[in-house]
């Protein structure tokens, strides 16, 4: 993605209802600063959805945006898909004509958060590689087979980009921003966003060797969450990952409740339920096979786990969790429920 330093590169933002705010504007603000610091409107952008109304974000707050039937005479050079919550819901004929539109019109073609489905559903990323938020990744892959998928913060896969959102999007913008306007201004506009460190398309959504707060996780402890994370549909015993791992099993839950403020049995537990979570609410497998897929023999044991981690049962949840919300709130676990 090269260019003159005279050239205006367009840019346009598609957003979805209860699309994610913070990620949308994280990737927008380095494209004003680097025209703040030139002096230039070298980066132009409009937002657009399918209303072309006052648009609702998952943090409750409204924007103005312009409609897609208005924007289909640009020639923007970068189309971003921006969406979070239900994105099965607005991949309508609409967005998917667009979206093709654009891109065989000779724009880049992107994705934050959950905007990944939208464009995988418009088969913009067919044999290609793309990542979303961790926690979707697992319906991504069911839902289509066709795409590579990796936990990457974001992924350049030629004309198409993908980014999991939060503050990746920053890192996403200033890697365009590098290609288009060259390494000073890039790092001009990082250090006036105080974004210090840039990280790679190969960064880890999850890097494991150093909490946010910057606590060290011990070793055994992140090779044991490691063992969880590439076992959940058929898990061994919190003994076996112990013999494993040659380690006691009072060491290891000494050290989980020191780092993970958990047992490793309730931490195992827990996170299979995420999976299934995501796999409940974001596709439409079986809830039986979702329970075989999250590591539990019993349906009946694997219903009364997830309705004592979420606040019901996963039929239920399978609708309401559909329904978009602000702030929903579950108990995080329930020691009661092994």
């Amino acid at each position: 993605m090269n260019a003159s330093d005279t050239d205006i590169f367009d840019l346009l933002i598609l957003v979805t209802p209860h699309f994610n705010l913070a990620a949308t504007t994280a990737f927008l603000d380095p494209f004003r600063v680097a025209n703040y610091l030139t002096g230039t409107s070298r980066f132009r952008w409009q937002l657009v959805s399918s209303t072309g109304a006052e648009t609702p974000t998952n943090s409750g707050l409204s924007v103005s945006t312009g409609s897609i039937a208005n924007a289909l005479s640009t020639k923007p050079k970068l189309v971003v898909v921006s969406s979070s919550w239900v994105p099965e819901i607005h991949h309508t004929v609409e967005v998917t004509k667009a979206l093709v539109h654009w891109s065989r019109g000779g724009a880049k073609m992107a994705a934050l958060d959950t905007g990944t489905f939208i464009l995988a559903r418009a088969g913009l990323l067919k044999n290609r590689r793309a990542t979303v938020h961790y926690e979707h990744i697992d319906a991504l892959i069911e839902l289509f087979p066709e795409v590579t998928v990796t936990e990457d913060l974001f992924v350049a896969d030629g004309n198409r980009l993908t980014c999991c959102g939060g503050l990746a999007a920053v890192d996403l913008a200033l890697h365009i921003l590098r290609d288009l306007g060259g390494e000073s201004l890039a790092n001009a506009t990082a250090r006036y966003l105080f974004h210090h460190h840039v990280r790679g398309p190969e960064a880890s959504q999850n890097p494991s060797n150093l909490e946010p707060f910057g606590q060290v996780t011990p070793s055994v402890v992140r090779r044991a969450i490691d063992l969880m994370e590439a076992n959940l549909e058929t898990p061994p015993s919190i003994p076996d990952i112990c013999a494993q791992l040659n380690v006691s099993q009072r060491h290891l839950g000494r050290l989980f409740k020191q780092y993970v403020r958990k047992t490793p049995v309730l931490y195992f537990r827990d996170i299979r339920l995420d999976r299934a979570r995501g796999l409940v609410t974001q596709t439409e497998m079986k809830l039986s096979e979702v329970a075989v897929a999250s590591g539990f023999a019993s349906q009946v044991h694997f219903s009364r786990a997830y309705r004592a981690r979420f606040g019901l049962p996963p039929k239920q949840d399978r609708i309401d969790g559909r329904v978009p919300f602000e702030f929903r709130a579950w108990p995080m676990h329930s020691p009661k429920v092994i």
